[in-house]
């Protein structure tokens, strides 16, 4: 093997590895609108949960992927570690797929036979993926051109490897470093450590596919590495747990005991019945098929094993890392769910959803203590303040980092508006705090509004408490009749503010209300005119996204309120309802 081949080899390994890597992303990016979905319906059903995982990691083409994925899941507290043991069964399996692929470089044959061999097809992927990506402006496009690319790109690493290491054949000193590794610890302990290095079981196997063109590599040979590959593709979990929470570690331990203690029982039972029966292929020449079919032979072995013992293997788990008496903090956002874009949107609108019910919450407990003051409601509203603070700043850092990955159109709007909207929320709750403060100085001076002002104030009180619900409605449920509510309302709550300024000067002239009074008043009308402006802001964004994913939320509202029908007729009767 010459220099020329050495470098041959190094050029079609990262041509191999890059292929692969861009064909998994693009791919995983083309499928995120739909793994929200597919996780959305998982259950503790553990075989609908295997072929999830199988079907996801056929898709992504990577079960060190899907397996991080599903350690991000249950960290969160997306999955939980029952319904996590499933998926990552069938993760395993999915792996083999890419094998498979591969396999057709092993293709002989003449007639039709050619038409499925790489050389015949990925010229005119490549060509179709190149056409794509410099002439289509579309996002879904260009995604189905890196697949393609990626495809062919990995293809042809493959047939640079094979071609390289063709004269390895001729080199003694190769077939006796194989030989050594047809001693099954030496075999897995190869195996284990080439996919840890590479991190990708898919592109070890094609590795060894690729060294099998030499004729080098038999059976017996390939088996104990193979296993080993599987045992190696764990290290990418392990790693991933590295801070995680109990369950998310227990997660990449099942995934751990499900490859060590399938290899382990697998070599025993082999190697026993081959000591008694003699396989013939034992000895054989391994091709990329040969070695596709002991790939997925292995995992289908190690998920019949393991299938009627799932709660074993979870309580094995479990025992490794035991409960505490300490409580974890909830991960509500964890840094692992953004390998999946989608996902990590998604993840983010559930979070904002919990943060904004803490604002509604807050306001209208706000509004109860300006007439019935209570400390311990009262300090549910600073605790409230305070947790919205900490939802924004984690929000707020967790949604830039996604508004940096590729995402597709729909996910983008979705993380602008949800920048948007966290602000909107936060700010709300800032206003409830001042509420809170305004009733404390009732209390604490002993002031008291007279009857015509306390009348005043309910019907605005009441105004900002249903337009709180018709913007928080709106939000969470998408729902566009509620987000048109709010507007007009909106509208009515500044109508009152005038209004109740105006009463308290003439009260004011008239000796009926003092400066202090006044200044507690202000507060409070100012407060409610902030919050009915940003439940506004935050319909106005779910009515604008609606129509053109665009967020110029002030042009659209003026749009709103020009000349539209439904907006005027909606005013009458919010002005009619709070009418003082």
């Amino acid at each position: 093997m010459d220099l020329f081949d050495v470098l041959s080899l190094v050029g079609g390994l990262a041509l191999f590895l890059f292929g692969m890597n861009i064909m998994g992303s693009s791919l995983e990016k083309k499928a995120g609108g739909q793994l929200k979905n597919v996780l959305a319906k998982m259950t503790d059903n553990p075989a609908k949960g295997f072929f999830l995982g199988l079907i996801v990691t056929s898709i992504i083409q990577s079960s060190s992927a899907t397996t991080v994925m599903i350690v991000g899941f249950v960290n969160s507290g997306i999955m939980t570690l029952h319904q996590a043991v499933g998926p990552i069964m069938g993760a395993n399996v999915g792996t083999t797929v890419t094998g498979w692929i591969l396999s057709l470089t092993a293709i002989k044959g003449g007639g039709f036979m050619d038409l499925l061999k790489p050389d015949s097809f990925v010229p005119v992927l490549a060509l179709i993926g190149i056409y794509l990506l410099m002439f289509s402006k579309k996002n879904k496009s260009k995604d189905t051109a890196m697949i393609l690319l990626g495809f062919a790109t990995l293809m042809t690493g493959m047939e640079t490897m094979s071609a390289a290491v063709e004269g390895l054949k001729e080199v003694p000193e190769f077939t006796r470093i194989l030989t050594v590794f047809s001693n099954p610890v030496l075999g897995v302990l190869a195996g284990a450590v080439l996919t840890a290095v590479i991190q990708s079981s898919s592109a070890a196997v094609g590795i060894l596919q690729a060294l099998s063109t030499t004729g080098a590599i038999t059976v017996g040979t390939a088996i104990p590495v193979v296993m080993g590959m599987a045992i190696g593709t764990c290290i990418t979990a392990l790693l991933s747990s590295i801070g995680a929470n109990k369950n998310a570690k227990r997660a990449t331990l099942v995934h751990l005991y499900f490859n060590i203690f399938g290899t382990v029982i697998a070599l025993v039972l082999f190697y026993g019945a081959n000591a008694i029966f003699k396989f013939d292929f034992f000895y054989s020449t391994a091709n990329e098929v040969s070695i596709a079919v002991v790939n997925t032979a292995f995992k289908v072995f190690c998920v019949l094993m393991w299938a009627p013992m799932i709660r074993v293997l979870e309580k094995m788990a479990t025992l490794s890392i035991k409960d505490t008496a300490e409580t974890e903090k909830y991960a509500m956002l964890d840094e692992r769910l953004l390998a999946t874009p989608a996902v990590a949107v998604d993840r983010c609108r559930s979070v904002t959803l919990s943060m904004a019910e803490i604002a509604v919450e807050s306001v209208k407990n706000a509004i109860s203590l300006v007439d019935n003051y209570d400390e311990k409601l009262g300090d549910s509203i600073v605790e409230a303040e305070k947790k919205t603070d900490k939802y924004e700043d984690k929000l707020g850092t967790y949604l830039v980092k996604v508004s940096a990955l590729e995402l597709t159109d729909e996910d983008s709007a979705q993380a602008a508006t949800l920048l948007h909207v966290i602000g909107d929320i936060e700010r709300i709750a800032d206003h409830a705090l001042n509420v809170l403060e305004s009733a404390q100085e009732i209390r604490e001076k002993k002031l008291d509004f007279s009857d015509e002002c306390k009348q005043e104030l309910a019907q605005i009180m009441g105004a900002v408490g249903e337009i709180i619900d018709h913007s928080y409605i709106a939000f969470t449920e998408n729902n566009l009749e509620e987000a048109k509510l709010v507007e007009p309302l909106e509208q009515v709550v500044d109508d009152l503010q005038d209004v109740l300024k105006a009463r308290h000067i003439k009260r004011l002239q008239k000796g009926e209300c003092t400066v202090e009074l006044g200044f507690v008043l202000s507060d409070l009308l100012r407060n409610f005119e902030r919050i009915s402006d940003h439940c506004s802001n935050i319909a106005g964004l779910v009515l604008e996204m609606d129509k053109s994913h665009d967020l110029a939320i002030h042009k659209y509202l003026k749009k709103v309120r020009k000349g539209a029908n439904d907006y005027e007729n909606k005013y009458d009767e919010f002005s009619q309802k709070y009418r003082i």
